[in-house]
């Protein structure tokens, strides 16, 4: 049986007296594709924003277990736990738009290096070698998303369906082993969407991933994903198989509505 690599138990956020998540609990096991999905407002995001460190938990504990040592996510930096081996992706698309497509995920890569101080601001040997090796995996990484032959672009230039594939190319190269996406499909038409599909899937099984998604768009989580949570109102309401949440009345009453017959 796969082994856990994410534990959320409990997990609260408040937000002065109101609740954005209530007592969450979930659990990811290694390299699953796994769907959050809920109405706007639901309290997805936060869990991607307390589960990356934008949030400290007001209560609750979220397990992180890479490689057999558990170690607490809650209340960590952003940069931490992205050195731990969690990255994301953002619904509204964050990239460093006035640098070229190759720096975007230079910038990502570098994070897991640590030249010191001598190396960095004196360009050793050691740095130079370093610097050419995470620009070739740079490159290499931009083959696989289909951006290498727009490495030296800026990134606002970029069509929209690029960018989001730029985006998921930064994440990888921090080398993580948790990727979080956030509505990845959003504003792509179905053709980018099916291709989006596709993609997802390859990365999962070629670079060895656990995969936890929030969309909206039903056809892709009932397509790649092979369990899902439901939150609404920051609660869980369901949580199992594609084909039991979307048979499920309490999901079809609070969110699917007429959907769960087209998905």
């Amino acid at each position: 049986m796969s082994q856990p690599i994410l534990t959320v138990e409990h997990l609260t956020r408040n937000f002065g007296g109101l609740a954005a998540l209530s007592d969450m609990s979930m659990t990811l096991n290694r390299g699953e594709l796994v769907g959050l999905i809920g109405p706007n407002g639901a309290g997805k995001t936060t869990v991607f924003n307390m589960l990356t460190g934008v949030y400290a938990p007001s209560s609750g504990s979220i397990t992180f277990d890479e490689h057999g040592t558990a170690v607490e996510l809650g209340g960590r930096k952003p940069n931490a736990i992205c050195r731990a081996g969690v990255a994301r992706t953002f619904q509204n698309i964050r990239l460093f738009k006035e640098l070229t497509v190759l720096e975007n995920v230079v910038s990502a890569m570098q994070l897991q290096e640590s030249y010191g101080l001598l190396a960095t601001f004196g360009h050793t040997p050691v740095w130079k070698r370093s610097e050419a090796d995470i620009r070739q995996r740079s490159r290499e990484m931009l083959g696989i998303l289909g951006l290498a032959d727009k490495e030296s672009e800026l990134a606002r230039n970029l069509p929209y369906g690029d960018q989001r594939h730029l985006e998921i190319a930064r994440a990888l190269a921090t080398a993580p082993s948790l990727l979080l996406l956030d509505e990845p499909a959003a504003g792509m038409n179905p053709a980018e969407t099916a291709e989006l599909t596709t993609l997802i899937s390859w990365i999962r099984e070629n670079f060895d991933l656990t995969i936890l998604l929030i969309e909206h768009d039903m056809s892709l989580v009932m397509t790649i994903c092979e369990r899902i949570y439901v939150l609404d109102h920051g609660i869980v309401i369901a949580s199992g198989t594609p084909d039991e949440v979307q048979h499920d009345p309490q999901v079809i009453e609070a969110y699917l509505g007429q959907e769960a017959s087209d998905v």
